[in-house]
């Protein structure tokens, strides 16, 4: 089957995402107006447009009213007890997990990571974009960076399966996470991923899970299916 042409707004938007997260563009800093987005990469100021909007929409960037569009800032946070894999939560529920690998690099991590795990630029993280099943049904999509250090004698599978188990089965004790959830709407991304509407309520969720020892093992950025996920804190 010939794949489809990539849309130029996805272009731009991808093109953006990559700058925000290798730190190009710092966080509460201005980004270019769309005027001059649309001139960088030759196309209308309305795709320009798209482009940005669907960034704003996952919580990315934000706008501000006779100012423009800058970098978004932290959020506020709000603690959940627990940590909780994926496969776990479904699997608790009766529900068949799965997931499907978008893409699986080792690469060099981006400021955020180097915060969120602790490390430096000049260590490698395995950084993954999946989309997560319960029974075939696309719950949500995340992308997962992990320290290489800790997982370079895993093998791919066992990371992407069920990373908490591994680390369980190879005598790693896991913690405790931090979590941030936020509200957001579907870009043509998300809902085209996980099989919903664009613009229909996505739950955001940041997670930072740690060893026994300290240290932290996953940095997690999730987006879920408002209609087929929730959340509940226990106090």
């Amino acid at each position: 089957m010939a794949r489809r042409e990539v849309p130029n707004y996805v272009r731009i938007h991808d093109a953006l995402k990559d700058e925000v997260e290798k730190g190009v563009w710092k966080i509460g800093e201005r980004l270019p107006s769309e005027r001059d987005l649309a001139e960088r990469f030759e196309v209308s100021r309305m795709t320009a447009r798209q482009a940005v909007t669907s960034l704003v929409d996952e919580g990315i960037l934000e706008r501000r009213v006779g100012s423009g569009t800058y970098v978004a800032s932290r959020r506020v946070r709000e603690k959940m007890r627990g940590t909780t894999s994926f496969t776990d939560i479904i699997s608790s529920q009766g529900k068949v997990p799965s997931s499907e690998v978008l893409s699986y690099t080792k690469t060099a991590p981006n400021d955020v990571e180097c915060e969120k795990l602790n490390i430096t630029k000049k260590d490698m993280i395995i950084r993954m974009e999946r989309i997560r099943y319960a029974d075939n049904i696309p719950i949500c999509f995340e992308v997962a960076s992990v320290p290489f250090d800790l997982v370079k004698l895993f093998d791919k599978k066992s990371i992407t399966s069920n990373f908490f188990k591994t680390l369980r089965e190879n005598g790693y004790e896991i913690s405790h996470s931090e979590q941030i959830v936020s509200a957001k709407k579907a870009s043509t991304e998300i809902s085209d991923y996980l099989k919903t509407r664009v613009g229909s309520a996505i739950l955001g969720v940041t997670q930072t899970s740690y060893l026994a020892d300290g240290r932290a093992f996953e940095y997690v950025l999730s987006q879920y299916v408002g209609e087929r996920f929730e959340f509940y804190l226990e106090r």
